[in-house]
């Protein structure tokens, strides 16, 4: 019998278990507003971090707000501006599924090419399922792009290259949690990132399957999430 799986606010806590003793360069691929990061390095001040978002909108906000041990760049996973073997952990949060269907392979060969040897890989995903899911697909289903990334995760471990040994895998489910529908539209359905054509007739649709859910206090969901813990062979990558 399977158990069920955990239910796990702080996902930096799923990242402290796998990697015990955190240090040196971190970049993250699809930093949205680097939120785990700024904790990340709260509870880990020694680290330095580089977060790259492609959203142009995003970008501006996070660069607008500097802490200590971050910067910056605009750019994709398929094309990392960073030098070759220049960090000790690759972060892709909820962020593989963005990257074109077409450059998920490449985008993996360029984490590899950023990674120390040695170095750690952390991607989570979230799993197609669940009762949020559900609503989400009504004008964004993520179904072929969700399965694409994990398509791609494993092409990426079975290349005869032997660039990346898959450390642990973990599964684990996150509270989500909307005051109202108000709040639920303003965070999901219109992200500076994407524009997802929602008409009035389709806007309709999702409140009318967000409405059981709402309480007194809020409506309340988890997201289901799988993470891959890689770590970086010695191998070198090929032309």
């Amino acid at each position: 019998m399977s158990s069920t799986p955990a239910l796990i606010s702080d996902e930096l806590d799923v990242l402290a278990t796998v990697w015990p003793q955190p240090s040196g360069e971190v970049i993250e691929l699809g930093c949205g507003a680097a939120r785990m990061a700024r904790q990340m390095l709260a509870r880990w001040p020694t680290l330095s971090y580089l977060g790259l978002e492609v959203d142009e909108r995003q970008h501006a906000l996070n660069i607008a707000e500097p802490a200590p041990g971050m910067r910056f760049a605009l750019g994709g996973a398929q094309a990392i501006p960073a030098d070759g073997a220049a960090f000790e952990l690759a972060l892709m949060l909820k962020s593989l599924h963005h990257v074109p269907l077409p450059e998920m392979d490449r985008a993996l060969r360029e984490v590899a090419r950023v990674l120390k040897p040695g170095a750690y890989f952390y991607v989570s995903e979230p799993v197609y399922d669940g009762a949020l899911n559900d609503i989400v697909r009504l004008y964004n289903d993520e179904g072929t792009v969700r399965a694409a990334a994990q398509s791609a995760l494993q092409r990426a471990l079975v290349n005869p290259e032997g660039l990346w040994t898959e450390l642990a895998q973990r599964h684990f489910e996150m509270p989500v949690q909307y005051r109202d529908f108000a709040q639920f539209e303003q965070r999901m359905m219109h992200p500076t990132f994407a524009d997802h054509q929602i008409d009035a007739a389709l806007r309709a649709r999702v409140a009318q399957a967000y409405a059981p859910h709402q309480g007194p206090q809020g409506a309340f969901f988890t997201r289901p999430m799988h993470v891959r813990w890689w770590q970086r062979t010695h191998r070198s990558l090929q032309p």
